[in-house]
């Protein structure tokens, strides 16, 4: 571990520290390592191992390292020095060579110099001072440019861009950035999210750490350079730098997801004949981000965009033209509170954008290039119908059938084709179904009608999917949204580009282990999911079975309301009042058997005294219930007389069935048995109903309350759902007792098990929606026995019967 590398090291400690200032007294015993003559003071801190150099010979040994940082001893120690200071002059156009025909200046006098800095008291006729930025520090540079016959000094950018040093300007250029620092900025920014004040700030350290204020300020060259260079840098990837008359186009300066189908990229010509409509079809999701806004801009007109609407932002023009013919519907939702379409109300005026939507593939999280749009005032339909049109159709040629995943799916769903025809800017692709659906955790703020219309449980060809996978893409978008959030509008559009396509990016050169993984996980698991499919298939009516499979298919095929079958709807009051009217019964009926009769070593059944105890807090692992050791004492048998409330009721069970056939209560006991199952069956069924309130209560309320106050009314409120989950768990344990003494085969008791305390854990597919290996969760026991056939009439059980 990293606790046993470190205790390895302690011993070594004064060891290291030891060595370390050895490397700061005078190296090589003060004499140049080069020449041997004249006095060893200089040495270099970049370049590996220890030298000691005269100031001639160290010029000469940097002569093709001009960024390395020299030191010189002044007789106690070493101190910061340049290569500059020492006589290092570099010349541009020849291989770092001086050009053959540099002419000297016989005016020392003009050259700029001040007496004791710079080189001798000479200058070439074409040599500048140049502030260069490297990766480590800025430098200052005496630069000697060629001056061969033909050599235009207007052309003295293209010279330093030759040396791979990018100019902070065309005319008369003093400041340059090295590639190499450029790419450092490019990727610090993408994966550390760090902005060009920030990188800035570091090179100065880097520099002079004392005094970093000594050092040039180049922080808005940097910004222009790095915006500059990263367009050129895409427009080499995608090969349209050898082709420079080929315009990239809409989306040309972007990657899309190489698993998606994509007609004429990754699929055959001939792929109808080789795939169905289910298996090539698009998945998108998309969904807003409010943390990217931006301010509004002094000088709009001034704003120069290098790449509009080539990349994942949809072009400008075009897009406002869109928001300047539409219609502003200012709809309520009719389902839920939901924030989406209430805020699109809502505008801020010193906000241009109050964030921005992006559609992504839905399976792997990929964006669509020229799909994200900004909003102005929320989360309107005319931004997101601008998004998903341009998704669409976006290398979809011939493709049928796309689902889109939303958040407000079922409001959205319900004008979006009307809105397309009645729009002059939004297009689809002819033919083209579109399967509305709402990602899985938003699902459950919906009414309870969306979840068959909406859910992607009930959509064929969605898998294992849960339409959340932008809302992870966000997170690392949410560093950069304060650093765009005051940028110009084109520099803001370019720098959501890049962060965007190095997302899909990782995403490309990651898929293959990804669904590598994904493969073999899912292999390990389908043994043991379609084992526990065999099992609750097993205790179902095949006849129901067989019927539901039926309604299923019609119900996918006709869609809309025919979804709504998944909905339970329980009626159960006429068989609550069937079966006290045979409770009645059975106690008249019970009287006149029992009457006179007196029974010896009768059995009371004893409640669990783990579901007895009242639970007052909450365990780690969220229930409430708790192990309680407290033991029921036996009645006294001097007390003579018990208050009627605390007498025990004698049933049938209590006895047994061995003395029940013996004294020929063959009746009654076929009597308590169907009261017993009655009661077991209804007890589950509470139990199932508790226990999804419970679940709802910590998602709903307990995750998400907003203070201590709303916290603890919460768990008062599931404090009293476990008080009846154990009230319903204790009544089951009775039911249960009485009917293995009344069961002489065992048959119906091994449909009835023992509940634990395990078994009643919160429901996970309601509090963790998108948590990881949901597909490989089981149910407990008593979720399998609805619909099981009756054992002792044939008849169906449960609330399965009921709902119907």
């Amino acid at each position: 571990s990293q606790n046993d590398f470190i205790r390895e090291w302690l011993p070594w400690r004064t060891e290291y520290l030891n060595v370390i200032l050895e490397g700061e007294q005078l190296a090589k015993g003060g004499i140049c390592e080069q020449c041997c003559q004249a006095e060893g003071s200089i040495q270099c801190m970049s370049c590996t191992g220890v030298h000691a150099w005269c100031g001639p010979c160290a010029v000469k040994a940097h002569r093709n390292l001009p960024f390395h940082k020299v030191q010189r001893w002044n007789g106690t120690h070493y101190q910061a020095t340049s290569l500059m200071e020492l006589g290092f002059l570099w010349h541009v156009g020849h291989g770092g060579v001086p050009c053959p025909q540099a002419k000297e200046n016989p005016n020392p006098e003009e050259s700029g110099y001040v007496s004791g800095e710079g080189p001798p008291n000479y200058r070439r006729s074409s040599q500048s001072q140049m502030t260069i930025v490297h990766t480590e520090g800025i430098f200052t540079h005496e630069i000697s440019w060629c001056s061969c016959p033909g050599s235009d000094p207007i052309d003295s950018h293209l010279s330093l861009l030759r040396e791979r040093l990018f100019p902070a300007s065309i005319s008369k250029p003093k400041t340059a950035f090295t590639f190499e620092v450029l790419n450092h900025f490019l990727i610090d920014a993408l994966e550390c999210k760090t902005s060009a004040m920030s990188f800035y700030q570091k090179l100065k350290r880097f520099t002079n750490n004392a005094f970093p204020d000594r050092v040039p300020d180049r922080y808005r060259e940097l910004m222009r350079v790095s915006w500059l260079w990263r367009d050129l840098k895409h427009r080499k990837w995608f090969g349209f730098g050898h082709d420079t008359e080929l315009d990239p186009g809409e989306g040309g300066l972007a990657l899309f997801c190489p698993a998606c189908p994509q007609p004429g990229i990754n699929l055959p010509p001939d792929w109808k004949a080789w795939y169905d409509s289910n298996t090539v079809t698009r998945q998108y999701v998309i969904d807003g981000n409010f943390t990217a806004q931006h301010m509004k801009m002094n000088k709009p007109e001034m704003d120069v965009s290098l790449s509009d609407g080539k990349g994942y932002m949809v072009s400008e023009i075009p897009y406002q033209s869109h928001l300047q013919q539409s219609v502003d519907n200012k709809e309520r939702s009719t389902c839920s509170n939901h924030r989406a379409i209430n805020a699109a109300n809502i505008n801020k005026s010193n906000l241009q954008s109050t964030g921005i939507g992006a559609t992504a593939c839905a399976q792997h999280g990929c964006f669509v290039p020229h799909s994200v749009v900004d909003f102005q005032k929320g989360e309107r339909y005319m931004n997101t119908d601008y998004s998903i049109c341009n998704a669409l159709s976006y290398h979809s040629e011939n493709i049928t059938t796309a689902l889109v995943i939303y958040d407000v799916g079922c409001q959205w769903s319900v004008n979006f084709r009307s809105q397309v025809k009645s729009s002059s800017s939004l297009f689809l692709p002819s033919g083209l179904e579109i399967i509305p659906a709402v990602g899985k955790f938003h699902l459950a703020a919906h009414k309870l009608s969306c979840f068959p219309r909406y859910s992607l449980n009930f959509v064929k060809g969605a898998g294992h999917l849960d339409g959340e996978i932008l809302e992870t893409l966000w997170a690392p978008f949410n560093k950069i949204s304060p650093t765009a959030r005051s940028m110009t509008q084109a520099h803001r559009q370019e720098v959501y580009d890049d962060h965007m396509r190095d997302s899909n990016w990782k995403k490309l050169v990651g898929i293959v282990p990804s669904l590598l993984k994904k493969y073999k996980t899912s292999n390990k698991c389908l043994e043991d999911m379609n084992q526990a499919y065999e099992q609750l298939n097993a205790v179902l009516d095949p006849n129901k079975v067989a019927w539901w499979e039926l309604d299923a298919l019609k119900a996918e095929a006709d869609c809309g309301e025919a979804l709504d079958i998944y909905l339970q709807e329980v009626k159960t009051s006429e068989k609550r009042q069937r079966l006290s009217s045979r409770i009645e019964k059975f106690h008249s009926t019970g009287q006149a058997f029992l009457k006179g009769l007196e029974i010896d070593g009768a059995f009371i059944p004893q409640d669990d005294p783990a579901f007895c105890a009242q639970e007052d807090q909450e365990k780690e692992d969220g229930e409430f219930w708790e192990d309680d050791d407290t033991v029921l004492e036996a009645p006294d048998e001097e007390v003579q007389e018990l208050a009627s409330e605390l007498m025990s009721i004698w049933m049938p069970s209590s006895i047994g069935a061995a003395k029940l056939m013996e004294l020929g209560l063959h009746d009654l006991l076929k009597e308590e048995m169907e009261l017993r199952i009655g009661q077991a069956n209804d007890r589950l069924d509470q139990l199932w109903t508790d226990l999804g309130s419970k679940a709802m209560l910590y998602r709903q309320n307990f995750r998400t309350a907003n203070s201590t106050r709303e916290g603890t009314r919460t768990k008062k409120e599931i404090q009293k759902v476990v008080v009846r989950i154990n009230k319903h768990v204790r009544s089951y344990q009775r039911a249960r007792k009485a009917i293995l003494r009344l069961d002489l085969n065992d048959n119906i008791g091994e449909k009835y098990k023992e509940i634990q305390p395990e078994d009643l854990a919160v429901s996970k597919e309601v509090t963790e929606e998108n948590r990881f290996s949901q597909g490989v969760s089981k149910m407990a026991w008593f979720w399998m026995v609805d619909g099981e056939q009756n054992l002792l009439n044939g008849d169906s059980g449960g609330s399965m019967e009921e709902c119907e």
